[in-house]
């Protein structure tokens, strides 16, 4: 049996809204245990009322930082000094970054090159280079309201030059001789490799995004859905 994975929570409360708190911990419910959970920010400002409100409902551990010099933030820096603490004191298989401001990114490629999982979640305006830094990023305002979500066109996932190849990398190096590799692996690979989330592009699953690319082939064989590059040869 597979071992609970223990998440470390980190919330940097002046770049994020409190009204995405129940998205991220029931998104981070699926993947294991929250063990540890802090939220930072100078919570004399009224801009963070709606955070100070909900961390007692949802067990999180506010962390006050006054700023102690205009136009600095000693947010970023006692968040970031918490995190490595973290990283090297506590039996921690993930870190979760709350945060749309792209000045983690160094962290965050840190706790990668640590082995440890990285799971951002921001907003729209987050910058690419820290999405990307993370092994995979929500995008939480695309997320909150499931009105505004719509699914990727089959024409707009073929000219996702990345995503496609990301794909084709991953069939190909677990294919078997005729070409046909399972979804699980498939999977894998893409979390390992690229911060990439099927959720983004509207799709709750990775195999109903690579259905409606008719760049891929599927088939079931048993329990498991197998994907083949339709590039290949035939098998």
């Amino acid at each position: 049996m597979e071992q609970e994975k223990h998440i470390a929570l980190f919330i940097d409360t002046d770049n994020v809204s409190s009204k995405y708190i129940d998205l991220i911990l029931s998104d981070l419910a699926s993947h294991g245990r929250v063990v540890i959970r802090k939220a930072y920010g100078n919570w004399t400002k009224d801009g963070l009322k709606g955070w100070v409100d909900i961390l007692p409902e949802h067990a999180i551990q506010p962390i006050q930082q006054f700023d102690l010099t205009k136009g600095k933030n000693a947010t970023d820096m006692a968040m970031a000094i918490d995190v490595m603490d973290v990283l090297y004191t506590k039996e921690v298989d993930t870190f979760c970054l709350v945060t749309s401001d792209s000045d983690f990114t160094p962290l965050s490629m840190r706790l990668i090159n640590e082995g440890k999982l990285v799971f951002g979640y921001g907003e729209s305006k987050t910058k690419d280079v820290f999405k990307n830094s993370c092994s995979r990023f929500l995008v939480l305002d695309s997320k909150l309201n499931k009105e505004e979500i719509q699914k990727a066109s089959p024409g707009q996932l073929k000219q996702d030059t990345k995503l496609i190849s990301l794909i084709r990398d991953a069939i190909d190096l677990n294919s078997d001789d005729n070409g046909w590799a399972s979804l699980g692996p498939i999977g894998s690979f893409i979390t390992n490799k690229s911060s990439i989330d099927i959720r983004n592009y509207g799709y709750k699953k990775l195999s109903d995004l690579i259905k409606v690319i008719d760049l891929f082939q599927t088939k079931k064989s048993g329990n498991q859905i197998l994907v083949k590059d339709k590039k290949g040869n035939d098998g």
